[in-house]
């Protein structure tokens, strides 16, 4: 497990904590928008320089002097769920008394179950990354068809977490929003998809530095509020994140 960056405080990536966000390298994924160039690729930004990972004692050392100030931790990517070792790691971070947050593409369901059947998760958000005719080139690995293996744990995913919504789990779905990739026709496939889902959130592409391919570009405001308005006769609870209105 590689242990890329953390992000020391953060009141945004876990809803009703003041929580640290752990990044951990590597990705199934290779989403073109995605702004964590460096840990998706983590092998290679880490033989050239461009990345220096974190210790595990490191991170508890700072995870035990924080657990005062700190409420919760997030741990996202990457994919995280890649990671064998996973639940032991997670084990290891509630055992300071941290609720944990875990951000997943949704394409180990396996995992993912397990995660919440042991309580080694107290929140899960799942990136819903288009309608299922687009996944393919949304992340990235554009021979992949619609009826594609993976899209079928991905599925699984969703029910997973539909379930566990129903019965209580605290969790959401989320899609960043690119203009080029997204239009009103894939947010309502999304949105019936997802349907009766506890929260669904539309973020909104940002270019950054970071970023995989460059060149891609946000929808208006007001087009990101008409999708919002589309999703909600399936998913009420939708909202935007990281849009100034």
């Amino acid at each position: 497990m590689q242990i890329c960056a953390l992000a020391k405080t953060t009141l945004l990536d876990y809803p009703q904590h003041v929580a640290a966000t752990v990044f951990l390298g590597g990705c199934n994924f290779r989403c073109p928008y995605c702004h964590n160039r460096d840990i998706v690729f983590a092998n290679d930004s880490i033989k050239n320089g461009t990345l220096t990972p974190y210790g595990k004692e490191e991170l508890f050392a700072f995870l035990e002097k924080r657990k005062n100030i700190l409420t919760g931790v997030c741990v996202t990517g990457g994919e995280p769920t890649l990671n064998p070792d996973l639940p032991d790691f997670l084990r290891e971070i509630k055992a300071f008394g941290y609720s944990v947050k875990l951000d997943t593409n949704g394409s180990n369901p396996d995992m993912l179950k397990h995660l919440i059947e042991t309580g080694m998760i107290d929140y899960c958000a799942m990136d819903i990354k288009n309608s299922p005719s687009k996944y393919g080139i949304t992340i990235g690995l554009p021979d992949i068809p619609a009826d594609s293996a993976l899209l079928t744990r991905i599925c699984k995913s969703v029910d997973i977490l539909m379930t566990a919504g129903n019965d209580g789990f605290d969790c959401e779905f989320r899609t960043t929003i690119v203009k080029e990739l997204h239009d009103g026709d894939d947010i309502l496939v999304i949105s019936d998809w997802i349907a009766g889902a506890p929260a669904y959130f539309l973020q909104s592409y940002a270019e950054s530095d970071g970023v995989i391919a460059k060149g891609f570009h946000a929808h208006d405001k007001e087009t990101l509020k008409y999708f919002a308005d589309l999703c909600r006769a399936a998913v009420p609870n939708t909202q935007l994140r990281g849009v100034e209105l």
